[in-house]
């Protein structure tokens, strides 16, 4: 999960690997076969040694808030199958996540279709794109009130974030009422599931900003726990229905949900994934493959001054520490995640919290605090902003360089013709390189990576 420094620093001194004939190895029932001796190996004998900062002993430093709601760490499960029952909670709480968005609570009766996944798949196999056509939670709302009792009962400093939809104002008022009687910290209206269209709902509502403001407004009505709206990416700019929810009374917004996407179609039958007897629809796409659309609404959301100080929960492809400190920079207070829990587990908290953990330790932070919207001075919204009068040319790693000629194909027929091959070694020509880097992205050895000064561009 990206978190080698950590891995490294929890290994016992020396290399227990050294004198092993690798048994792990011959257990391993992966077709494709993990060379773990060597892993381990370059863990103890190169990342070990440049992880200057020792691991930090407590995990004080990912305190954070919900509204003022303190929270142990900045990850919640996010509204969906992960999050939707008692045990399901339980077992998350018990792994380390600081909270749920229990799975979204209605008054309408839920049929859900079989199969409901599909997926688009990387080079290695690995699951870079998810889309459902799933729905909300089909427990009633008496059930899932009983398993709010129980978790507040016993998971008494866990946050409770309950997530619901209502057909009208005066049921948006009675869920949310009936969530905040029965242990629920805060409410998540969901204005924004793609697969809930009926009669206004769901993604609906996110495309209408006075639905917006109405159903908030209504929601905050009987309330005094803070209440988020979810906003829908399936929009051209966000603020609209972000600035209603303000409006309405929201005290913090939740984006992104999944996006509106076909992942394919099977050529023998015609038919869309996933398929039912036949027939498929419109589903709602997730994974770290839409990371980079969640983070630009994300920022949108941070950089409005008349959004400024609500609580923005941040989501959209987020699996590793990495991702999460990336949203945290651009303006959320907090994470949620569902996805990556789905391919790998609710364990994948403990990586989550040490990585993130360990870079504030290395930054020389003291809260997971300090960073949240650091990078919004970065962004703007126009490209008017960026020196476009010097050239930052891409440099070559030799000893890297394995001579596959990615980098002189790339260039030649999709940039510049700046690459040539001298017995299979890739040289520049400076005068027709424009600097724009698509080198240093295709080379699969990392052998290209950015100069360290940049040219004036030549005047013609």
């Amino acid at each position: 999960m990206d978190d080698q420094d950590v891995a490294a620093l929890r290994l016992p001194e020396g290399n227990p690997c050294a004198d092993c004939d690798a048994p792990c190895e011959k257990a391993c029932i992966s077709t494709d076969k993990v060379n773990i001796k060597n892993l381990m190996t370059r863990l103890v004998d190169v990342i070990r040694p440049e992880s200057e900062v020792p691991l930090p002993e407590t995990e004080d430093r990912l305190r954070c808030d919900i509204c003022g709601i303190p929270i142990e760490n900045p990850f919640l499960l996010s509204s969906s199958v992960v999050a939707s029952s008692y045990d399901m909670c339980a077992r998350a709480f018990e792994e380390g996540w600081a909270g749920v968005c229990y799975k979204t609570i209605c008054n309408f009766d839920i049929h859900e279709a079989s199969p409901r996944y599909s997926a688009i798949k990387g080079d290695n196999g690995t699951i870079v794109g998810f889309k459902n056509i799933e729905q909300l939670s089909d427990h009633s709302v008496a059930e899932n009130m009983e398993i709010f009792r129980k978790l507040k009962a016993k998971y008494p400093n866990k946050f409770i974030l309950a997530s619901i939809m209502g057909q009208s104002e005066e049921e948006w008022t009675t869920l949310a009422e009936e969530c905040e009687k029965n242990g629920a910290d805060a409410i998540e209206l969901n204005f924004s599931c793609p697969n809930m269209e009926e009669e206004g709902l769901g993604s609906d509502i996110g495309q209408v900003p006075e639905l917006v403001e109405k159903f908030t407004r209504a929601a905050k009505k009987h309330t005094t726990i803070p209440v988020l709206a979810k906003l829908t990416p399936n929009v051209d700019v966000m603020k609209h229905a972000a600035e209603a929810a303000f409006r309405g009374g929201a005290d913090g917004l939740a984006a992104i949900n999944t996006i509106k996407s076909i992942t394919g179609v099977n050529l023998y039958t015609g038919v869309s994934y996933p398929a039912v007897k036949g027939s498929s629809a419109v589903g709602g796409y997730s994974g770290n493959a839409v990371k980079p659309i969640a983070l630009r609404f994300i920022t949108e959301l941070g950089m409005n001054p008349k959004l400024k100080g609500m609580h923005i929960s941040g989501m959209g492809g987020i699996e590793t520490w990495k991702d999460a400190a990336e949203f945290l920079f651009l303006g959320s207070g907090s994470i949620q995640v569902t996805t990556a829990v789905m391919k790998y587990g609710y364990r994948i908290i403990h990586e989550l919290k040490a990585g993130l953990n360990y870079y504030l330790a290395q930054m020389g932070l003291d809260s997971v605090k300090d960073i949240i919207g650091a990078g919004l001075h970065s962004v703007s919204e126009s490209t008017n902003v960026l020196d476009r009068n010097t050239v930052l040319f891409p440099k070559f790693d030799q000893e890297r360089c394995i001579g596959c000629g990615r980098c002189v194909i790339s260039c030649s027929d999709g940039g510049h013709q700046a690459i040539s091959f001298e017995n299979r070694k890739p040289k520049l020509d400076g005068s027709r390189c424009v600097g724009c880097h698509l080198c240093v992205l295709i080379c699969p050895q990392n052998a290209i990576r950015p100069g360290n000064k940049r040219i004036k561009k030549q005047e013609h």
